[in-house]
């Protein structure tokens, strides 16, 4: 990263507030980026636990495959997925609150008694389905956030900072030695008007 650097005292004090910044903030960049890497490993680990469910209920499906050839298709459709948003270390993300289900009318008596058993098992499925999508979506937003919270710590704490305290120091001497060379010259006039007296 490179500065523009004026060696005057004003640009000092800018370069050195803009440090203060970002001296300040990089504590709390990283405790976000380790509550969002908290958070992901939570979040997969949910993903992988409703995709279990969801692995075993389609065993339980697939056990069945026979009478399943007896079901209608298209008798039960996703109606809508309602989701509430929740905020977590500054990141928005999805949390399915309710999912409606749209079950095509069909007549009792013309089906066989499993039916009504095997209408509740497509629910569970869709709904673990719907599930897992939501919170690999969730889990994919928290990622994202995760990675631009550490490219940001890292710009914080491997370029910028090291550059503002490269160029506080350059104009700090710079001030420095013009001071001295400034003293310097009002000894040498004092010696010289001291010796034309």
């Amino acid at each position: 990263m490179s500065l523009r650097i004026e060696y005057n005292k004003t640009a000092l004090q800018a370069l050195e507030k803009n440090l203060k910044i970002r001296e300040k903030a990089l504590p709390t960049l990283q405790s976000k980026e380790a509550a969002l890497r908290q958070e992901v490993q939570k979040a997969r680990q949910e993903v992988a636990r409703r995709q279990e469910a969801l692995r075993q209920a389609l065993a339980q499906y697939q056990q069945l495959g026979a009478l399943w050839i007896e079901f209608e298709q298209g008798l039960l459709e996703v109606g809508q997925i309602t989701t509430q948003t929740r905020r977590i270390a500054g990141v928005k993300i999805p949390v399915l609150e309710s999912l409606t289900l749209h079950l095509r009318p069909f007549s009792l008596f013309n089906r066989p008694a499993w039916f009504l058993e095997g209408v509740k098992q497509l629910e569970r499925l869709l709904y673990l389905q719907t599930e897992v999508q939501i919170w690999q979506e969730s889990e994919n937003i928290l990622e994202q956030a995760r990675k631009k919270t550490t490219q940001k710590v890292n710009l914080y704490e491997k370029v910028q900072i090291p550059a503002y305290q490269v160029a506080i120091l350059k104009i700090k001497r710079y001030l420095e030695d013009e001071e001295n060379l400034s003293k310097a010259a009002q000894k040498i006039v004092k010696q010289r008007i001291a010796l034309a007296l």
